[in-house]
């Protein structure tokens, strides 16, 4: 007998899933947040965001790598959270970088 899905239950889940998602995201500070008030270079924010990205891809790869060898504290459902995790944060620097080399290329067609 299958048993239906209760959507109140999936849809606390989810809002559950969501707060707990919305707590581990890194923030990255601008350069009025940074100490004594000295400017951010584009570049080393860029590579503070590519290392992030590095880190979560580690991380995913790590709990999937666990879960594989059978880790009874790993369940399927963080490997498979932390794998989206590091796959959207992927696809969000590659839209970023995209849009880099689009502007790039704009300011170079640029007369002057």
């Amino acid at each position: 007998m299958i048993n239906a899905i209760d959507p109140n239950q999936l849809l606390m889940q989810m809002r559950a899933a969501q707060a707990q998602a919305s707590q581990q995201i890194p923030q990255i500070t601008t350069p009025s947040q940074s100490e004594g008030g000295d400017s951010v270079s584009f570049s080393s924010l860029m590579k503070s965001a590519v290392d992030q990205v590095n880190e979560t891809q580690q991380a995913s790869g790590k709990l999937k790598t666990a879960f594989e060898m059978g880790d009874p504290s790993v369940s399927l459902a963080d490997a498979m959270i932390a794998s989206q995790k590091a796959s959207v944060a992927f696809q969000a620097t590659l839209q970023v970088r995209n849009k880099l080399v689009s502007a790039y290329e704009e300011v170079m067609r640029m007369s002057v």
